[in-house]
């Protein structure tokens, strides 16, 4: 009778083969022969790895709309005003910022931008949930009146029902809302919308959530009356828009001071042009 061959080595691949097939899922994670731990594959990183240089972010048609007192300086000086300061940074490529200052005889203005990319250092968790958790809590502080229905729902009797945002005495409500045809308050105590334009209606002005911004975005508005800190300083108004965009979050605040004697700055004029800045920045990052 004639013996079959024995192979040692095609029997030794036959077991490695097989071996590998049980270590390896359908799904693209890993298994441990050992102990037979799954292991998940690590979140995707951010879209962004890298940061706008934010003295150039701002264009200089928008910084002469911002900064209008420097249309009355020398050309040197109006240049160097308009160059802004780069902030303090130790890594471009996570967070980065510049400011602008502009003086005149009747008060002045301040522009910052600040650019901050969130990175993960867990790998089970993406850059993007980081940044929106982060975003979060930046609008959580922000402290954000709620939102007023223009037209309070009737009551079966045919008379206007009493907004569920109003306290019994007309007065800010448990929730943080205030009554209607009442001023909103930032946590500044000081109305968002003093110093609006006339006909305004001051809703349309109070702190926000925005639409069209990015992934997200919100706009804060406080007031500083003059004295009010108890001193003699000048009456300001400063407006912060702040905005996600994937792994990135900016934030941009611009300030108005005026004179002692002078009424709290506009709230529509500010408003509008940090909301326009805010659209050329998210532009920036969907090239």
């Amino acid at each position: 009778m004639q013996r079959k061959a024995y192979v040692p080595g095609l029997a030794l691949l036959v077991a490695l083969a097989s071996g590998c097939s049980a270590a390896s899922g359908t799904d693209g994670s890993t298994a441990d022969s050992k102990d037979g731990v799954t292991k998940a594959a690590p979140a995707p990183p951010g879209k962004y790895r890298t940061l706008p240089e934010p003295c150039h972010a701002v264009s200089k048609s928008a910084l002469k709309s911002m900064l209008p007192g420097a249309a009355t300086l020398a050309e040197a000086d109006a240049a160097k005003e308009y160059a802004g300061t780069a902030d303090l940074t130790y890594d471009t490529d996570r967070r980065v910022g510049c400011r602008w200052k502009d003086d005149t005889a009747d008060g002045g203005r301040r522009l910052s931008v600040d650019f901050e990319r969130v990175v993960s250092y867990d790998p089970a968790v993406s850059d993007d949930d980081t940044a929106t958790e982060l975003y979060g809590k930046k609008e959580t502080a922000a402290n954000l009146p709620a939102p007023r229905s223009s037209a309070p729902a009737a009551s079966p009797s045919g008379s206007p029902a009493p907004s569920a945002s109003a306290s019994p005495s007309g007065g800010p409500s448990a929730s943080g809302s205030t009554a209607p045809g009442t001023p909103s308050t930032p946590p500044s105590g000081a109305p968002a919308s003093a110093g609006a334009s006339a006909g305004t209606d001051a809703d349309e002005l109070q702190p926000r959530r925005l639409s069209g911004i990015g992934d997200a975005a919100f706009l804060n508005d406080v007031a500083s009356p003059a004295g009010a800190d108890g001193g003699t300083g000048p009456s300001g108004r400063t407006v912060s828009v702040v905005f996600r965009t994937s792994n990135v979050i900016v934030t941009i605040e611009y300030t108005a001071q005026s004179a002692a004697s002078a009424a709290v700055p506009d709230s529509k004029e500010l408003q509008e042009q940090a909301q326009a800045l805010a659209g050329k920045l998210v532009e920036q990052f969907s090239e």
